[in-house]
């Protein structure tokens, strides 16, 4: 009998349509506005303590807070609104101190049982709500020094393959370098050796204080090739962190001369990003000093771990953390964390050159951070907070050289497994070449989040009714069963959108909007065949199965070509550009279902398998 689905085919809908609502579900609970407290180190643990001293201070300032939640790793404040949130993080920050990290959050609210069964929100961007925007700022004159200090290592090397003998090298104010030598001959030998190797440099020779020197100076040329340099190579590993973390469409560029934007849209561990993308950490590979070795060519450091030990290093650095072309975490024999490190060619071959002449000496792995410390001070009566800058490097490791060292080894002395792990990534993601700072970190104002929401769905809900009404006075009957699956088309492109974990924006909402018309044209091809159809004598059962077979082939053609289009949109555009397709895209094949078999389910369940002698269409 005509326009009778099999129970399979009714059956199958029906199950799609459910787990449809399903998992479109948890986008009906909003996240809350939190804070996440975690410690900046694994040594730093967040108790209930630290948490009853938070809330201390919040009921104190007479801040209100919906609850406050501890798991092994952190603690998270939950609060009713955006503004109570930002005076809470003020507050919290001054209780706690540098020692943890105080991020702002957007903290879940779908129940358990949906969790469970892996269905979870879409991520709202950054226009909306949702994301975390960092401003940092790159310390150039830092990477200039800093390259100068290579620059310093790899001389003395040359000069001791040369045996050209100096007394010392010394970085000057100015950030020229000057090498002292005791004879003249023996630095102009030296001078013209550099020249020839180095045309980044200008060098002079100098007669002072019965002494020979070479004076090394950076060009200027040189000096922004190092600060371009370092732009562009703090860019590259900020995007290697960020795309570590599994962020939906982020935005990293650079803005200015010396600072770079990062946006992580729809990131709900907002904690966890700040440490990673503000990480500077990478390591230096030194040899420890020899008893008896002159005080200006060593360093005492401090062990990490082990309060009140040190050791007495060389200055001279080996390989550091830019030689790192892989590493992994793991666990040694009895179960202590480790990184397996792999070096590149360079570092592979300065390793071997230095380790050849070292076997049974012992070599440090120094912990290189650059830090900020708040520091509360009273200038003029006033209360002044100040952040210091400082670099903070400790060893990790010390151990004994039992072979020559190649491209790969293993680092031990390492604080936990979490620590382990994420020095393994900030290696794997490549060593910043300069410092870097937090200038503002902030998420989207709650005003303009929420007015952008309300805009879209506004626009959604006018567009939606308009289409709706028009359906029921063109084609009635026929119309009101469009008009519940187009209901059912938004549900499902909700629950696509959902379980892809894809990122709302505004173009996105654009995007639903443009769906909404689309998915609805093809019920209009549809029902403008079977009203053909009817004119020509057909009986309204065999005039809706020929409405419904001859239309197929035209819908299907429109909407391939246009997914065709929105595929090309997704490959070569970006940002925004990219989730108006996505949404697009989902919104083409859940329309073409829906208006193809939903409608068709619902004809035959309202007019199918009896007998009809009008249609209301």
């Amino acid at each position: 009998m005509l326009n009778r689905y099999p129970l399979w085919k009714n059956l199958l809908i029906l199950i799609v349509l459910l787990l449809g609502g399903l998992y479109a579900a948890p986008n009906l609970y909003p996240d809350d506005y939190a804070i996440q407290l975690t410690g900046s180190r694994d040594v730093y643990k967040v108790d209930q303590p630290l948490m009853d001293k938070v809330a201390t201070a919040l009921e104190r300032d007479g801040i209100s807070a919906k609850s406050l939640e501890l798991d092994e790793k952190a603690g998270l404040i939950r609060f009713p609104d955006g503004e109570t949130q930002l005076k809470a993080k003020t507050v919290i920050s001054r209780v706690v101190g540098d020692d943890y990290v105080v991020a702002l959050n957007l903290a879940p609210t779908t129940p358990d049982w949906l969790t469970s069964i892996g269905a979870g929100p879409m991520k709202l961007g950054l226009d909306l709500r949702g994301g975390v925007h960092f401003l940092l700022e790159v310390d150039l004159p830092k990477a200039v020094s800093q390259k100068l200090e290579n620059y310093a290592s790899e001389i003395k090397g040359r000069l001791r393959e040369e045996k050209l003998r100096y007394r010392k090298l010394e970085t000057m104010e100015d950030g020229s370098l000057a090498v002292k030598f005791p004879k003249q001959e023996v630095r102009d030998q030296a001078v013209s050796l550099l020249r020839g190797e180095y045309q980044e440099f200008l060098l002079s020779a100098e007669d002072r204080d019965g002494a020979f020197y070479a004076v090394i100076t950076l060009t200027e040329q040189a000096v922004r090739d190092i600060e371009t340099y370092a732009i562009k190579q703090n860019l590259t590993t900020l995007r290697n962190r960020v795309n570590e973390l599994g962020v939906a469409e982020p935005l990293v560029q650079r803005q200015g001369r010396n600072r770079i934007v990062v946006q992580l849209p729809g990131i709900q561990d907002t904690a966890a990003a700040k440490k990673i993308i503000g990480k500077t950490a990478t390591l230096e590979f030194r040899l420890e000093a020899r008893p008896g070795a002159s005080s200006a060519r060593t360093e005492v450091y401090e062990f990490r771990s082990e309060l009140g030990r040190k050791a007495t290093l060389e200055k001279d650095v080996i390989i550091k953390g830019d030689n790192v072309s892989n590493a992994q975490a793991s666990f040694d024999e009895n179960g202590q964390p480790q990184v397996n490190i792999t070096l590149d060619s360079k570092g592979g071959e300065l390793m071997a050159r230095t380790t050849k002449d070292a076997v049974q000496r012992r070599m440090a792995v120094l912990f290189v951070e650059d830090k900020e410390r708040t520091v509360h001070k009273t200038v003029d009566g006033e209360p002044v907070v100040e952040k210091v800058r400082y670099t903070e490097k400790k060893i990790i490791s010390l151990a004994t050289i039992q072979s020559v060292l190649g491209s790969q080894f293993r680092i031990t002395g390492l604080d936990g497994a979490g620590e382990s792990s994420e020095l393994a990534l900030l290696l794997r993601a490549g060593a910043l070449a300069a410092p870097i700072y937090f200038v503002e970190e902030r998420t989207v104002g709650p005003s303009l989040g929420a007015q952008n929401i309300e805009t879209g769905v506004t626009s959604v809900q006018i567009g939606l009714a308009l289409v709706l009404l028009f359906m029921i006075l063109y084609y009635r009957v026929f119309g009101l069963l469009a008009n519940v699956a187009l209901s059912l088309n938004l549900m499902l492109l909700v629950a696509v959108m959902s379980m892809l974990s894809a990122t709302l924006t505004l173009p996105g909402i654009a995007g639903i909007v443009l769906t909404v018309g689309m998915a609805v044209d093809a019920n209009v091809l549809i029902f403008s065949r079977i009203k053909e159809e009817l004119k020509n004598g057909l009986p309204p059962q065999s005039a809706i199965h020929a409405g419904f077979k001859g239309a197929t082939t035209t819908i299907f053609d429109a909407n391939i070509t246009t997914l065709l289009a929105a595929v090309i949109l997704f490959a070569m555009g970006t940002g925004p550009v990219k989730g108006f397709a996505v949404t697009l895209s989902v919104g083409i094949l859940t329309s073409m279902f829906t208006a193809i078999l939903v409608t068709r389910a619902l004809v035959n369940l309202t007019y199918g398998g009896r007998q009809v002698t009008k249609l209301s269409i």
